[in-house]
């Protein structure tokens, strides 16, 4: 087929869509070997599995009524990717994606174990916090980004890395940073201390009044909901400087 400079690309859907009158389900075991998920992890490694096929590796069978394959295309789909990933509570699986609650279970628990997993290995990244240093040491290469970002790091009781999560990118404001964003995701997953920090990519150390506004209702928040700010630090590509000690 000849094109033209300015003819643009095409891509083709595959997917096989069927309706509630269809009469067959295109099933994994209809598959050549090479596509089937299992099949395709040994013969290609791991990285050439896309997100939906590891779920249904992972799920191994699907329903009378769907295949593995599809459910999984559709649990991730209809939920968003990045919604699956971050929940951690499987009754609302079953419930909004229609799918068996054992599966929800071995969803949420299979993630839940790449996260801490990731907590306690992120290439030399401390696996506990209790030394502002060792927030910096974290959250440092935010120090070379060149848009402002918030992200939290929440800690259980032994100041163990519990969850890390971008709360926000672009400039810090009190009227887009609310309370509920930065204290959501510990109450999620049961932490009792969060550190926030953001960077300044202007490279200037001192808060704005925007920082300090937003650190004192965080702190005012924290103390009504009994999991404590621990630190609000300004990462730059030259250092550190804690909000909360002027607060």
């Amino acid at each position: 087929m000849q094109t033209t400079l300015d003819t643009p690309y095409t891509i083709q859907d595959h997917d096989v869509v069927l309706d509630t009158e269809s009469q067959y389900v295109l099933r994994v075991r209809d598959l050549p070997n090479h596509e089937r998920p299992r099949e395709k992890l040994l013969a290609a490694g791991v990285a050439s599995l896309t997100q939906a096929e590891l779920v249904a590796i992972l799920w191994g069978v699907g329903t009378r009524n769907e295949d593995v394959l599809t459910m999984a295309k559709r649990a991730l789909r209809e939920y968003g990717e990045k919604a699956l990933l971050r929940e951690v509570k499987p009754t609302n699986l079953a419930e909004l994606l229609d799918i068996p609650l054992t599966k929800a279970c071995q969803l949420v628990a299979a993630l839940e174990l790449g996260r801490r997993s990731y907590a306690v290995g992120r290439g030399g990244e401390p696996s506990q916090v209790r030394t502002p240093e060792q927030a910096y040491h974290f959250f440092r290469a935010m120090g070379n980004y060149g848009k402002e970002q918030l992200r939290g790091l929440y800690l259980g009781a032994q100041y163990q890395i519990v969850h890390d999560e971008v709360i926000s990118i672009g400039s810090l404001s009190a009227n887009i940073v609310h309370p509920r964003e930065v204290f959501q995701p510990a109450i999620m997953r049961g932490a009792v201390a969060v550190i926030i920090a953001h960077n300044h990519p202007s490279g200037s150390l001192e808060p704005s009044a925007a920082d300090i506004k937003v650190t004192q209702q965080l702190v005012a928040a924290g103390k009504i909901l009994g999991i404590e700010l621990l630190d609000h630090l300004i990462i730059t590509a030259e250092g550190h400087n804690s909000v909360l000690e002027g607060v």
